[in-house]
């Protein structure tokens, strides 16, 4: 049995442990603006292919993706993603918020250039802000309507505010709909 002192003491861990989990965890969400302020390239993308390999002592995932449409910019038809963590082998790093994709998947993507590749085959591409400058796109089996959706929309978010999480961002929006807010956004600078 605890004593009253070994409970206040466990207490106090588990508060301050628990501190440091919602500071570590905390977000401050882009709207649709920011993210097209920062990408060089908003495309609608097909994922091609993905591979996990090691990079200066990391795991590192590299997804091709062919372009469908460009949005903004002008990308190349094909584009390499680079993204931490993966699987390779019989060992996985895990970077929490960071997208996945798989082999005829398609998305919207936002995108900044990131350090030219070691290895000849064009530029490698990051997604901004992660899961906030990523959309998957669903199609309705009965109507054949799209809709997208934030991958960070399925994150909890903390508020200052509230005190409290929440989810934020995009949840299947029809696509027409999702368009007409980025352009928006990219013309006036102040869609939330």
């Amino acid at each position: 049995m605890m004593t009253l002192s070994e409970k206040c003491c466990a207490v106090i861990s588990i508060a301050a442990l628990l501190a440091t989990a919602t500071h570590a965890t905390t977000l401050e969400q882009m709207n649709l603006a920011q993210l097209a302020r920062a990408a060089q390239v908003v495309a609608r993308v097909r994922c091609v292919s993905s591979e996990s390999r090691r990079d200066s002592g990391h795991i590192w995932t590299f997804t091709r993706f062919s372009v469908v449409e460009a949005i903004q910019g002008s990308p190349e038809a094909t584009l390499t993603v680079r993204l931490p963590g993966g699987r390779e082998g019989h060992l996985t790093e895990n970077v929490e918020g960071v997208p996945r994709f798989s082999p005829g998947e398609e998305t919207i993507l936002f995108l900044e250039r990131t350090r030219p590749p070691r290895q000849a085959g064009g530029d490698e591409w990051s997604v901004t802000a992660w899961g906030e400058g990523t959309f998957r796109i669903e199609r309705d089996a009965r109507t054949g309507r799209e809709s997208v959706t934030q991958d960070s929309s399925r994150m909890p978010v903390f508020d200052r505010g509230t005190r409290t999480f929440r989810a934020q961002g995009i949840a299947r929006m029809p696509m027409p709909v999702f368009l007409a807010r980025l352009a928006a956004a990219r013309k006036e600078g102040t869609f939330k």
